[in-house]
């Protein structure tokens, strides 16, 4: 450790960090161009080729050229994303969009919802104090 001063510690760490962060954006261009459909098979091929045989060079004219586009495909990704897991969530939870929180699903009523309440808190599976919280919650 004595023949290595902490400042070459400390520009190797930055060497290092600097070149895992260009291997993130590369991939990073990789999969958009596999990803933007605004673009052919070979213009695809040419980026590719750019992008492999001269990668650094490749990478910041694919920045520069196609940053934004990047952006707003990432956009509307997180967006589609977003979508589907708010469908996913409502099909679970069995309710419809505009619907309040204490709505019934689809063909049932709160009378069926308030019987089934009862059963459970004469079964015993709920207490009496769950019971008038869901009750209350319905009613509302």
């Amino acid at each position: 450790m004595d023949n290595y001063p902490l400042l070459n510690i400390f520009w190797t760490m930055l060497e290092l960090f600097l070149w895992i962060l260009w291997f993130f954006l590369l991939f990073k261009i990789i999969t958009d161009i596999f990803r933007s459909h605004d673009m052919g098979g070979w213009a695809k091929a040419g980026w590719m080729i750019l992008v492999i045989l001269l990668p650094l060079i490749g990478v910041l004219v694919y920045v520069i050229a196609r940053g934004r586009g990047m952006g707003e495909r990432d956009i509307a990704q997180a967006q589609k994303a977003d979508a589907a897991f708010k469908a996913y969530i409502r099909d679970a939870a069995g309710t419809e969009p505009g619907e309040g929180a204490g709505a019934a699903p689809p063909g049932r009523s709160h009378v069926e919802d308030l019987a089934k309440l009862a059963d459970l808190k004469a079964s015993g599976a709920i207490s009496e104090e769950e019971y008038q919280k869901a009750k209350d919650k319905l009613l509302v």
